[in-house]
């Protein structure tokens, strides 16, 4: 599914401009740890996280994220939306808890992160 059908479907606020080439959104991860983000989410991913600081911002270009969704009605401020255009990271946002839209994503075909899975 692509970011601009998540985005429809979810009515999910844009707060920085989607890719001018509609994005394949490969998986999804959600948490609101910056080091637990790094070490298991995958490029291609739409991050679910309650954070709206600029180091999201950093975390999400180095890992190039399909997006990262602020959840909750968190809004983050204009200095960390202006560093997300620059480095053309997509920035949305949802007034719905992180469970709620974890589970709205899931029902749209969106799975879990596979490089986040452990065997054990």
């Amino acid at each position: 599914m692509t970011l601009a059908e998540i985005v429809r479907q979810l009515d999910l606020t844009i707060l920085t401009p989607l890719p001018e080439v509609d994005q394949e959104v490969s998986s999804g991860y959600a948490s609101d740890l910056l080091s637990d983000v790094l070490g298991k989410a995958s490029a291609g991913a739409i991050w679910v996280t309650l954070q709206c600081h600029p180091n999201v911002i950093a975390v999400a270009s180095l890992l190039n994220l399909a997006a990262v969704l602020i959840v909750g009605g968190s809004m983050p401020e204009e200095t960390t939306l202006a560093r997300a255009r620059e480095a053309s990271v997509s920035v949305l946002a949802t007034r719905l808890s992180a469970f709620e839209i974890v589970g709205r994503l899931y029902q749209l075909g969106i799975r879990g992160d596979a490089a986040s899975c452990v065997d054990g």
